[in-house]
């Protein structure tokens, strides 16, 4: 079972941006989520000019099973 980490930016135009960390280290830890997702937001990188555009949404763990089936081809 694979594990991903998405973080959600929500910006002005009500679009949400996703930026998802594949393998994180479980259990997650809120405090580090919560400071990188500050972080990524004050390095302006959803900024064009200097007006904020975006803000926390929210973060989620997702997981994903695969199952291969057997075509016998």
């Amino acid at each position: 079972m694979a594990q991903v980490l998405e973080l959600q930016f929500l910006k002005d135009d009500g679009k949400v941006t996703t930026l998802s960390i594949e393998a994180p280290i479980i259990p997650v830890d809120e405090g580090a989520v919560n400071t990188v997702m500050d972080t990524i937001l004050a390095s302006g990188v959803f900024e064009p000019i200097s007006t904020p555009t975006a803000r926390k949404k929210g973060a989620r763990l997702v997981d994903h099973t695969v199952t291969d089936i057997n075509l016998s081809l």
